[in-house]
């Protein structure tokens, strides 16, 4: 029984902690989405934005060889840059 009440309280401890973090979360993608619309405000293309945040994520040999395969389709379609 002891051992059943302390995985309980471990149990409880880990949920409530995930759940604080979530509400973290959820305050900071409105804290973000207040920033985009901010940046639409000021005329700035807020989807061309979120490829730059997503692209300044990847590692540098990530990033040049997204850029190498899209060259590569874009070419097959006749679409250069």
């Amino acid at each position: 029984m002891a051992k059943s009440g302390f995985a309980a309280g471990q149990l409880k401890s880990l949920i409530e902690r995930i759940e604080r973090l979530e509400e973290e979360k959820a305050a900071l993608a409105a804290d973000i989405r207040e920033i985009y619309a901010e940046a639409k405000g000021h005329g700035f293309d807020v989807k061309i934005m979120r490829q730059v945040v997503r692209l300044r994520k990847l590692e540098t040999a990530d990033l040049q060889e997204q850029e190498a395969i899209l060259d590569l389709y874009l070419s097959a379609l006749g679409m250069q840059k």
